[in-house]
């Protein structure tokens, strides 16, 4: 028998009009017994027509996109809207009220526990709900991500090589509308259990970012997310205008050569800024021992030419950290 998700909504995804609202998910503990988490949810909806959902905060230390869904939230007007916005800013909730990457109730990575389990950890079940309730609704995903406190991206949007080449086709025509400035196929090293391909397992056009990192934000990332949600809107034909277009620079990563993880640890010292082009062999980092003075640093190079697109963050880094990512030019 099919179990039902304990979270109830406060808002009818049915009606038209703007609802501010919340998931909420009963969670008895030590403060109140009878407690509930209390997801904050807005919903506009005008007639029939396609169905949007944005996602910030997956993992709770990257911030443009609760920025921008929150701004989005207060100053949607459903009379110019076709169709239907749902405004989740903060997917894992517990995780970004307490700036974490993970949630500090069970320490639940949200992007790594898809399709989610109704009887599960807190984690697991906001995730069944998203399986569940609102992926069925959703033509377009949206999900926000950024590098948090522990790694740092050039500004992309992205996608992912599916074996449905004309869903791949509708979201690589999204991914070019929410023109960031760079564009990215993006290769996952364990997507079996994340969001992304839970919605896109469901046919779903599905669309991510990395918006730089380091557990902020800044003006320039925020108005790169911003204006990639007036123009996927557009873009979806739930929104009218023209979208919004500058130069975007498109990256692929083709193989796991892409990826340098840290075999020591230590003193992380980049030795190649985000944005610069490599070539094959080129010294990208260095890792200093900190134990002692007078040792030669374990010395990181590029597997593949192209253009460093991701770096790890911290000045400290630790044995199997990732180190940094090399993409190539598209």
């Amino acid at each position: 028998m099919l179990v039902k998700n304990p979270i109830s909504t406060t808002i009818d995804f049915d009606k038209d009009g703007v609802q501010h609202g919340f998931l909420k998910l009963p969670r008895s503990h030590d403060e109140s017994a009878w407690g509930s988490m209390m997801i904050p949810i807005t919903v506009a909806k005008n007639g029939n027509g396609p169905t949007i959902l944005f996602t910030g905060a997956n993992h709770g230390d990257e911030y443009e996109g609760p920025i921008a869904l929150y701004d989005l939230a207060l100053n949607i007007n459903a009379d110019n809207i076709f169709g239907r916005v749902i405004i989740v800013p903060a997917m894992n909730y517990p995780a970004f009220c307490a700036g974490k990457r993970t949630s500090p109730i069970d320490s639940g990575n949200m992007n790594r526990v898809f399709p989610g389990n109704p009887v599960g950890t807190v984690t697991e079940k906001i995730a069944d709900y998203f399986q569940r309730s609102l992926l069925p609704m959703a033509d377009y995903v949206v999900d926000f991500h950024s590098g948090g406190k522990t790694l740092d991206f050039l500004p992309f949007c992205a996608v992912h090589v599916l074996d449905d080449k004309e869903q791949q086709s509708r979201c690589i025509a999204a991914m070019q509308a929410f023109n960031a400035p760079y564009s990215m196929m993006q290769l996952e090293l364990d997507a079996d259990s994340m969001y992304d391909t839970a919605a896109e397992n469901m046919g779903k056009v599905f669309i991510s970012t990395e918006l730089c990192g380091g557990g902020t934000a800044s003006a320039k990332t925020i108005a790169i997310a911003k204006k990639g949600i007036r123009n996927v809107m557009r873009h979806a034909g739930i929104t009218k205008g023209e979208l919004e277009i500058d130069d975007t620079i498109h990256l692929d990563m083709p193989n796991e050569d892409c990826f340098v993880f840290s075999e020591s640890e230590g003193l992380f010292e980049v030795c190649v800024d985000l944005g610069a082009k490599v070539n094959a062999g080129d010294l990208i980092a260095r890792v200093h021992n900190i134990r002692r003075t007078g040792e030669q640093p374990t010395e990181y190079h590029a597997k593949i030419g192209g253009v460093l697109a991701g770096r790890h963050f911290p000045g400290h880094i630790a044995m199997g950290d990732f180190l940094a990512v090399i993409a190539v030019y598209a």
